[in-house]
């Protein structure tokens, strides 16, 4: 049976972060629990719900941005005091909003992840884990990458301290004190981390992940290894991961997993077994979820899973009926509620329209005097720019506290704008003179009133790279915009992976010089997506990439004066050894360059390759037929004379439209990739080819294969 739950907007406070809101303990067995939430403007606000309406418990000054928000207290009793991280300090309330605690730590970044457990503080900023026991100093590590979320095992059930962080390298590092007792490799980036069933399960050693790309999964960290206990994919294309939490929302004694994603989703998953989550309800939201919590708010005896958005909403999904059943009399008192909130309502918007109409009046008289200085409204941007594995394209998402007018898309080098289900703005295209300006792409976004939330889609070329710029205008008075940039870079299309096949035939390529280890690793970052800014620690370092677009790979080992690249593809070689070369020059560095070109390595590469050129050429064959067969169609009226092969094509007439709709562009970007691989293969032997491409491509349209190879190879 479906859960009938039912949306209840309670509150709104300002721009949240990940993991800031909470339920605090309830007092009785049914009682409805308090809730406690920081907000960007540094304010902790903890209110009740009493007859439908928000009433204040206490309410904090504002201050910096709070970026977690965690309850604690003694172990095996009630947690109830409430911790908040807000820029390097932590500071500690009671349930009554008296603060007992301000500990300035001595991190020199932001707190970015926080737990607590007992006595034991677990403190990330961005690359550093600090453990603090009564606020002093235990324990230190860095990390390789960045750090998304920390959490503990409990230490009742496991009787050691074992903290756990999610790195943004796709990896889980389990530490016992300083050191690294061993990592877990995992399918996404983790970006939030939960006790299983709220306590690690019977065992104390089940964690629950999310990742950026929407994955979700349980992993049981033992003492000496991890163990896999399952995994859910993201089949439905959904948001990333934010928040998880357990709670037994259905009222079946087992609690179900609660999950909120950065795209408004919230799902519920309920257990069969152990080992075999399954979906069992959703609700969308317009805004990204923030945090998830299951409790009793709104009304006592009546269990609802509270969520708080990034712009700031307390919205409850409640298991309270909205029509009661009864009597005439219950109709009666439901009605005079209803009227009377209703009527509290009109209050309160005419009010709030007298306010605004007087503060405009105020604004406009201040800027027509001599004196007068514009003032720019500040809002927030809450963007993300990723890569995605299964079509090799990059995600922008961007989210506006208040709702979007429109976003001015410009790039300095070519993209391929995709289709996108779930955005509803209208886009047009600007023609944009390439030469003087290096504009490639000039789009703009105009958005449906309330829109909160856009999300684009971009394909870049590989070995052409610099800036996508996004300028965003919301729908406020005086009329502003905020820039937000984000870089292309010249293997765009590679995704850091935890190994890769060491049988493939492979080029190398060599480079020595009087470079630093820190100099080599900015060059790295320059070309590739996912590696970490901060130079690793240690001598040397090797990272595996593979492109999400060929299934090509790549290894980069590199250390002070000397740097090897490893690739099965050619053209990924050529395209860094030009870029490095420029980078090392633009420094005064000179560079001793060789390589070792793996013949085997280019057919390879070919034969990756033809299978998405046939299946792209057939789709393009296909979708040109489409116009002809419906005309013929029409005009015969039954098309059972036709070939099995046409029906099937005007069957699927929609679908093929839809794919190809979805990716425009596609076979030329194969034939680009297939052209630049035949120029940089006779690159590298010192040939030029630029003559023979004609000849290719008339190749490439009869789409055989043992033809591209004997091309290539006769060259």
């Amino acid at each position: 049976m479906e859960p009938s739950l039912a949306r209840v907007d309670y509150l709104q406070v300002g721009v949240t972060a990940q993991k800031t809101m909470r339920l605090l303990p309830a007092s009785g067995k049914k009682a409805t629990q308090k809730v406690v939430v920081g907000d960007q403007d540094g304010v902790v606000t903890c209110f009740g719900i009493k007859k439908g309406e928000a009433v204040p418990v206490f309410k904090t000054l504002p201050g910096q941005k709070i970026s977690r928000l965690e309850l604690g207290g003694a172990l095996n009793t009630p947690q109830e005091k409430i911790f908040v991280a807000t820029g390097s300090e932590v500071r500690g309330f009671t349930k009554r909003g008296k603060q007992f605690l301000s500990f300035e730590t001595n991190l020199a970044e932001s707190i970015k992840a926080m737990y607590i457990s007992g006595a034991d503080l677990f403190l990330c900023a961005s690359y550093i884990y600090n453990h603090y026991c009564d606020c002093k100093d235990q324990h230190y590590f860095l990390s390789g990458d960045k750090i998304n979320d920390v959490l503990c095992l409990p230490v009742d059930k496991v009787n050691c301290i074992t903290p756990v962080l999610a790195c943004q390298d796709r990896i889980l590092r389990v530490l016992q004190g300083s050191d690294l007792l061993y990592e877990v490799e995992l399918p996404g980036p983790p970006t939030v981390l939960a006790l299983s069933n709220g306590n690690g399960g019977d065992s104390g050693e089940e964690v629950v992940y999310g990742t950026s790309d929407g994955k979700l999964g349980l992993i049981q960290i033992t003492g000496t290894k991890a163990i896999p206990r399952w995994e859910i994919g993201n089949e439905k294309k959904r948001g990333g991961i934010l928040c998880i939490d357990s709670f037994d929302i259905l009222g079946d004694g087992v609690k179900e997993l609660l999950v909120g994603r950065d795209d408004g989703m919230i799902e519920i998953y309920n257990f069969e077994s152990a080992d075999d989550p399954g979906l069992r309800h959703d609700y969308a939201l317009s805004e990204s979820i923030a945090s998830i919590q299951g409790g009793c708010v709104g009304k006592d005896g009546y269990d609802e899973i509270l969520a708080a958005t990034y712009s700031g909403w307390l919205t409850g999904l409640t298991t309270e009926p909205v029509h009661r059943e009864g009597g005439s009399g219950e109709e009666l008192k439901l009605s005079q509620e209803m009227q009377s909130k209703i009527s509290s309502l009109r209050n309160e918007l005419e009010q709030l329209q007298i306010k605004v109409l007087h503060e405009r009046e105020k604004y406009q008289q201040s800027s027509q005097c001599s004196t007068a200085v514009s003032s720019v409204p500040a809002f927030s941007v809450n963007d993300k720019f990723t890569l995605n594995k299964d079509d090799a394209s990059y995600s922008l998402i961007l989210e506006v506290q208040t709702a979007i007018d429109n976003v001015l898309v410009q790039s300095d080098v070519p993209l391929d704008l995709l289709d996108v289900d779930k955005n509803s703005a209208v886009v047009s295209f600007s023609s944009c003179d390439s030469e003087p300006n290096s504009n490639f792409l000039l789009a703009t976004y105009r958005c449906q009133a309330n829109t909160t939330r856009l999300e684009l889609k971009v394909r870049s070329i590989e070995g052409q790279y610099g800036t996508l710029q996004a300028y965003v205008t919301p729908r406020i008075q005086p009329k502003t915009c905020q820039v937000h940039q984000y870089q292309i870079k010249p293997l765009s299309l590679h995704q850091r992976t935890h190994s890769i096949d060491q049988d493939r035939p492979m080029n190398t390529l060599m480079l020595k010089g009087q470079f630093s280890f820190a100099e080599i690793h900015s060059w790295v970052v320059f070309c590739l997506p996912e590696v970490p800014e901060k130079t690793p620690a240690g001598e040397c370092i090797t990272f595996y990439f593979q492109n999400t677009f060929l299934g090509t790979q790549l290894e980069s080992t590199y250390r002070k004066g000397e740097g090897y690249f490893k690739s099965d593809n050619i053209s990924t070689i050529s395209i860094l050894k030009d870029v490095l070369s420029k980078e090392a020059t633009k420094r005064k560095i000179n560079l001793n360059i060789s390589y070792d070109v793996n013949e085997e390595s280019v057919r390879h590469t070919l034969k990756l390759i033809h299978p998405k050129l046939e299946y792209q050429q057939l789709l393009a064959k296909k979708v040109h037929l489409i116009d002809a067969l419906r005309e013929l169609q029409v005009h015969e009226g039954n098309v059972d004379f036709l070939l099995p092969k046409y029906r099937s094509i005007l069957e699927e007439a929609d679908q093929l439209l839809e794919e190809y709709k979805r990716q425009p562009a596609h076979l030329e970007r194969l034939y680009g990739m297939i052209t630049d691989l035949f120029i940089d293969k006779f690159k590298f032997k010192g040939t030029n080819v630029k003559t023979k491409v004609p000849l290719l491509l008339e190749i490439l349209d009869g789409c055989d294969q043992d033809g591209l190879i004997a091309f290539f190879d006769a060259a």
